[in-house]
């Protein structure tokens, strides 16, 4: 399910923990279903924060990085100045909620705690806010703008 031979071995793993954990509440029931299914959530699981990892990994402040590679070096700093600049003035439109979470995270770099502990919430809603910007993002900033 995951193909990927360490993600199943710690999936296993943690699959053992959980029914370790889950006997009290088993019914005697369908033992080998039931284990079965923890092991099915535990690999879904594993699948999703995979997906999660993959989204975390594309940052719009790597925009700033795509200026073409001149020789001269004035007109490199030149056209990375206005790519900053044209980031910034983006990140000012987004809607509030996006924009605090990406220019706290992004550009002042906060850590996910830290942000957390400023809003007054969980660490998960700090990540949350942080994915639903980044999906915000790519529907609403064409990639061919920053080519």
């Amino acid at each position: 399910m995951l193909h990927d031979a360490k993600e199943a071995e710690d999936a296993a793993q943690e699959t053992f923990l959980q029914i370790y954990k889950s006997l009290p509440e088993y019914r005697s029931r369908g033992l080998k279903t039931w284990i079965t299914r923890i092991a099915v959530n535990k690999a879904i699981d594993f699948k999703r924060r995979r997906e999660r990892r993959k989204e975390e990994q594309w940052d719009p402040a790597d925009l700033e990085l795509q200026a073409p590679v001149r020789e001269d070096d004035s007109l490199a700093e030149l056209l990375d100045a206005e790519r900053s600049r044209e980031l910034r003035r983006k990140i000012a439109k987004l809607p509030s909620g996006h924009r605090q979470i990406v220019t706290e995270f992004y550009l002042e770099g906060k850590s996910h705690e830290q942000i957390a502990a400023e809003l007054s919430v969980t660490v998960k809603t700090v990540e949350s806010k942080l994915y639903r910007a980044r999906a915000y993002i790519r529907e609403h900033w064409p990639r061919e703008e920053w080519g």
